[in-house]
């Protein structure tokens, strides 16, 4: 309840925001084009989302960049709205789950995106905190958190998983190395080796076909990771329209 009464006060400020600074924005700021691509009560309801993010000095750009992926490739708006929220959530503990498991480090944003993802792909905290724990001193979790979603995402069990990026890190393996698991474990299995890329890439430049084409060789015309190729139709992100999901993973 408390939240709910916050963003609706951050909605109404949000909104004044954008119409005062709307000609100084940058035509290509995710934010400024919710507001062309969303209703206005799910904009106003998923920048206020982002401005709390903000305020948390959470990711609030990944926010805005997820938001805008999903709304222009039609998945329904009301869904959108519930994907961000999640997603906010899903931050806030990835971002609490590394503070502790580093001693009380802050993470960067992209860590703390990759981990939420990862929470997304069925992961929980104590497993982003021992992945956080094992890792050398110093080394970003970027790409091992990302490459531990990755693994998940192909059905691979929870523990497995981590171990596998555990053992690689223990070995100091380099992130080129790293980025190879996803394809290791897909022996025998439908080969998706540029997932964790595409991912990295978004880190960047979110719901970007060409940054994620240039970062995996894939063509520029698909979807992003996670948006079912729908033509522009209004979908549901956990409809019959997008494939089968391990357990626990999230639009």
């Amino acid at each position: 309840m408390r939240r709910n009464h916050t963003v609706g006060v951050l909605a109404a400020g949000a909104m004044l925001a954008l119409r005062v600074a709307g000609a100084q924005t940058p035509a290509n700021d995710p934010s400024a084009r919710l507001q062309e691509v969303l209703p206005s009560d799910v904009a106003a309801h998923v920048l206020a989302t982002i401005a709390a993010a903000r305020s948390q000095d959470l990711p609030a750009q990944a926010l805005a960049n997820r938001a805008l992926k999903f709304a222009t490739k039609g998945v329904n708006p009301k869904d959108i709205e519930q994907s961000i929220d999640q997603q906010f959530a899903r931050m806030s503990a990835a971002r609490d789950t590394l503070v502790s498991a580093r001693g009380g480090k802050k993470p960067s944003g992209d860590e703390v995106d990759a981990a939420a993802d990862a929470l997304r792909k069925g992961a929980d905290g104590s497993q982003v905190s021992a992945l956080a724990k094992s890792a050398p001193s110093g080394r970003s979790l970027v790409v091992p958190l990302y490459v531990l979603g990755s693994l998940l995402d192909r059905g691979l069990p929870s523990d497995a998983a981590l171990q596998k990026v555990k053992d690689r890190l223990e070995a100091r393996a380099s992130d080129a190395d790293l980025e190879q698991l996803p394809a290791q474990a897909a022996v025998g299995q439908d080969h998706k080796p540029t997932e964790t890329g595409r991912a990295l890439a978004e880190t960047k430049h979110p719901g970007s076909a060409a940054g994620a084409a240039n970062a995996g060789g894939r063509s520029a015309g698909g979807p992003p990771a996670g948006v079912p190729a729908n033509g522009g139709r209004g979908v549901n992100p956990g409809s019959s329209h997008k494939p089968a999901t391990p357990p626990g993973k999230k639009p």
